[in-house]
């Protein structure tokens, strides 16, 4: 294949993954990102092109000769989005209009945009919610990529736009989080061996591997026009309650860790309880995500192996963390360089 593809926040946890698929197919992609957990080994990918830029700071030549714009840079997560709400709207929501209207400058063809289903997440899991039911995003990060669904929406006429709202993801990528509810109940259940069951564990959460988003952008970027532009789709494997999903990892540990105490206490914080359907994406491109939840836990046993589980504290595996320390050192050296 001769087209380039641009990824923004391409050394990101799913941005990596999405990466590697795109080279395994043959496809030119250029990265850009900020590159806070480093390189992670894309300079040595056949075809990948580093550049090492804040998306806030987006420049036209950046788009020069691209076919297609997966966009996923930004904050990705609550906690990072309410420690500094207007960092996250920035890059989130403001950082993308104006990528949108470089793309339409420099004659992109496609954007897919990494979305999230927590924009659903007001309305509750009574039902199972598809593309056109209302939403009510809760919290500066879900307004934010609401609000950037709206503006890429608002450029359709002139650019292919595909809204993919991602379920919570989990499984093993090479810029590994374990602040993302499958990954997290993997880490407690090796290094705690009892799971915490917030209100009981009753909430529901669709869920998707990372695998499989990168397989769904894969699609979005394959499928003929008249399928996907201007259009949502849900990224999901299927919905989990949460007590159902500890029992699993529980059960995917044992031959590792031993048995796993499941402790049901009260709930804290911002509670995420909602179901989504996925049956658009399957009839637009033909892709269904497949991986469960047990073959995300299991991707990550198969690549930690032997690894002092301590390890799976450090920072940089918690987004939330990681900007923190990073900003520390930023004020400390009295560095210019933006962290948030």
């Amino acid at each position: 294949m001769d087209r380039l593809i641009c990824v923004t926040g391409g050394a990101g946890y799913i941005g990596i993954d999405l990466v590697q698929q795109l080279v395994a197919r043959g496809e030119r992609v250029r990265v850009l990102d900020r590159f806070f957990w480093g390189t992670l080994g894309l300079e040595k990918l056949p075809g990948v092109e580093l550049v090492s830029r804040d998306v806030r700071d987006l420049q036209d030549r950046d788009l020069e000769g691209v076919d297609t714009v997966c966009h996923l840079a930004g904050l990705s997560n609550d906690p990072t989005a309410d420690l500094d709400p207007n960092a996250n709207w920035q890059m989130n929501t403001v950082a993308t209009e104006e990528l949108a209207k470089a793309a339409i400058r420099m004659g992109v063809r496609r954007i897919t945009f990494g979305s999230s289903g927590s924009i659903y997440d007001g309305i509750g899991s009574d039902c199972v919610l598809d593309e056109d039911a209302p939403v009510q995003p809760i919290g500066p990060y879900s307004q934010s990529k609401y609000e950037a669904e709206r503006k890429l929406l608002e450029h359709a006429g002139q650019l292919e736009v595909v809204l993919l709202r991602q379920g919570t993801v989990g499984g093993y990528s090479p810029r590994m989080r374990y602040d993302l509810v499958v990954n997290t109940f993997l880490k407690d259940a090796l290094l705690k061996k009892q799971l915490f069951l917030h209100d009981g564990g009753l909430m529901w959460r669709p869920l998707v591997d990372v695998r499989d988003v990168s397989l769904a952008h894969i699609a979005c970027i394959d499928a003929p026009a008249e399928r996907v532009a201007g259009r949502l789709f849900n990224v999901v494997q299927d919905n989990y309650q949460i007590k159902d999903l500890a029992v699993t990892v529980a059960e995917a540990v044992r031959p590792v860790a031993g048995d796993v105490e499941l402790t049901p206490v009260p709930a804290t914080g911002r509670k995420r309880d909602y179901r989504c359907a996925n049956e658009r994406l399957t009839a637009a491109t033909g892709f269904t995500p497949s991986r469960t939840p047990a073959d995300s836990v299991q991707s990550v046993l198969e690549k930690i192996g032997e690894v002092d589980v301590q390890e799976l504290l450090h920072p940089r595996y918690y987004n939330l963390r990681w900007m923190q320390l990073l900003t520390e050192v930023h004020e400390t050296q009295k560095s210019y360089t933006r962290v948030f």
